[in-house]
């Protein structure tokens, strides 16, 4: 059933309040990003109805179904497989649903000889170069370079600065993550995402976040700017 004809009130108002959260000046951004970072939000706290919602929206809107599979892949890592997969399956049907052939174009940058060496890499552009030692501390800091930044990261379609937007969306989303939610609101101000972009991102997911998890999203990204 349609919420329209069931919960008629409820939707005027959660209606009206997403056009006011879009539109308002303090907090506005361009469309795609907006886009990208609902979605990877939605996906951060396991929202799939929701997004099946906003999928085909964003992608009438503009953005890159690369973008949106980039983000689904990168989501693996944050969220784990088996709450990443629903969200997969989702982004496959929506993409069919809309006339585009899969598998899309690879985006692979590296190989399973080189994962480690360029996950290093990346994360010495985001955080610094201490990370050049940082894989060494035990066999999970490897799998982070080597497969969180090294498989993923390093891949075309999005940017670092792009990928640390929606990782920063993925933990505020899920919420227990703040102190790693601080360290990477750190990493998007590195790629130039700064306080003020940072606070319009959490603006624009807020309706989908709830406002708990937006007032610590904000406090983190207050923590870090002062770092």
């Amino acid at each position: 059933m349609n919420l329209q004809s069931t919960d008629p009130e409820y939707t005027q108002r959660l209606g009206a309040f997403l056009e006011e959260v879009r539109n308002e000046p303090d907090s506005m951004l361009e469309p795609t990003t907006r886009w990208l970072a609902i979605l990877a939000t939605l996906t951060g706290n396991g929202s799939v109805d929701a997004y099946k919602e906003a999928l085909p929206q964003a992608l009438q809107e503009g953005l890159d179904p690369v973008a949106v599979k980039e983000m689904v892949y990168q989501a693996t890592d944050y969220l784990g497989y088996g709450r990443a997969l629903p969200f997969l399956h989702a982004t496959n049907d929506a993409l069919t649903a809309a006339g585009i052939a899969l598998p899309l174009p690879g985006q692979a940058t590296t190989t399973m000889n080189d994962r480690l060496e360029k996950g290093i890499a990346a994360q010495v552009k985001i955080f610094g170069e201490h990370m050049n030692e940082a894989w060494k501390a035990g066999t999970i800091n490897r799998y982070l370079a080597a497969n969180c930044f090294g498989d993923y990261y390093t891949r075309n379609g999005l940017d670092l600065a792009q990928r640390e937007m929606i990782t920063f969306c993925f933990l505020a989303a899920q919420g227990g993550c703040e102190p790693q939610l601080t360290a990477h609101a750190g990493g998007n101000m590195n790629m130039g995402n700064d306080k003020d972009f940072l606070t319009r991102v959490v603006s624009q997911c807020l309706p989908y976040i709830g406002y708990p998890r937006s007032l610590n999203a904000i406090a983190c990204i207050g923590k870090a700017a002062e770092a």
